[in-house]
């Protein structure tokens, strides 16, 4: 069922959100939390759609806020408000209010959300697009327990990062983070079965893709190598190598749906590893509400930090060889000088200890040439 209401107020949305209720035999709110969208009319319609499918999981009360731009002055003194309100099939599981904002009500857009949304029931607010640099400090984003931003659509990703990071308040989160969570449980799994220390790390994936970023400063963060971070063509993530005493562990994913994972001494498995929808995405941000301290340090790590050690390009490399580099049949055959004997003392030690005994077992050659004559025709004698 759908109302369209124009030059509204938020005490009729809220009359038209229990009669839509009435009317499809659902008087009872069986909502769990108001999941407010902050998009353009662009990119409404995608976010909606992922909201609706996350809403089978999480029934909620969606909130989507347009600020629509007024063409001339004379709009924009004109502040209005209207709406669209579904229920039942139109809007999943939950309810859906469209909010459009015309004039100088698009500045207080809170104004407008705070009456809407549900009692005693978390906010999550979401921007698909053109986040706030300071989310925790937006006015909407003020109202909310959780607030999900996604880096991977502002126009420079990776410094977009930095900028998260300045800015960081417990309950922000990222949908780049996110799409990186079947990567780092699989990734953690492949550790669990092996018993080795990791030397160094390498990140391959797209040159603009902050989920690339965040891997490898979590890598970083939590195991303390060096980490390299190499380009590939995509999509998205495309391998990690792990360099470690016990040999090499890879999660290669070439086509983005199908991964292949190679640990040292085991067979080769096939691993399902496809990139995600948002609606998956989204629905996984809304499991949790409480803060991820994990993507605070990861992001706190700092994409700086990550880049000294991308920029050297040679930290995997050389870290690899050391602990992969086998020692060569030379060092093997031929100890040195200073190589332990069998009893377990230095070769030239050994050495020298010797010598004593195999002089006086040696026969006597220093003697002038015509005394060991003489001897010798003594003896015939």
């Amino acid at each position: 069922m759908k109302i369209d209401l124009t030059d509204t107020t938020a005490s009729k949305i809220n009359k038209a959100l229990v009669q839509g209720r009435r009317a499809i035999g659902t008087p009872a709110v069986g909502m769990v939390l108001t999941l407010v969208i902050v998009t353009d009319e662009e990119n409404a319609y995608d976010a909606l759609k992922a909201a609706n499918d996350a809403s089978r999981e999480h029934p909620s009360r969606t909130l989507v806020v347009i600020k629509r731009v007024s063409r001339t002055p004379r709009d924009r003194t004109q502040s209005r408000l209207d709406a669209e309100v579904r229920v039942g099939a139109e809007a999943g599981t939950g309810e859906t209010v469209v909010l459009r904002l015309y004039g100088e009500v698009v500045d207080h857009a809170q104004s407008v959300v705070l009456p809407l949304l549900l009692p005693d029931a978390p906010v999550v607010v979401w921007w698909p697009v053109n986040a706030p640099l300071d989310p925790a400090n937006d006015p909407l984003g003020a109202l909310a327990q959780r607030r999900v931003t996604d880096t991977y659509a502002a126009e420079q990703p990776v410094r977009e990062l930095t900028a998260r990071a300045d800015t960081y308040t417990p309950g922000d989160t990222d949908l780049s983070w996110t799409r990186i969570t079947p990567w780092r449980s699989m990734l953690a799994a492949a550790l669990d079965q092996v018993t080795c220390k990791v030397a160094a790390v390498e990140v391959e994936g797209e040159e603009f893709n902050p989920s690339c970023e965040l891997l490898a400063m979590w890598l970083a963060d939590r195991l303390d190598v060096p980490v390299k971070r190499s380009l590939s063509n995509g999509p998205g993530l495309t391998a990690v190598r792990m360099a470690t005493d016990t040999g090499r562990i890879v999660l290669d994913r070439a086509d983005g749906s199908l991964a292949t994972l190679s640990i040292q001494g085991q067979p080769d498995r096939a691993v399902a590893l496809k990139r995600r929808e948002t609606a998956e995405l989204i629905a996984e941000e809304l499991r949790r509400l409480d803060p991820d301290d994990t993507y605070a340090s990861a992001l706190r790590f700092g994409v700086e930090r990550l880049s000294e050690v991308s920029d050297a390009g040679v930290a995997f490399d050389e870290a690899a060889d050391a602990v992969l580099e086998p020692p060569s049949k030379s060092d093997e055959q031929s100890p040195g000088l200073d190589a332990p004997s069998p009893g377990g003392e230095p070769v030239e030690a050994a050495a020298e200890a010797a010598a004593p005994e195999a002089e006086a077992e040696a026969p006597v050659t220093d003697a002038p040439s015509g005394t060991a004559a003489s001897e010798k025709k003594a003896a015939a004698k």
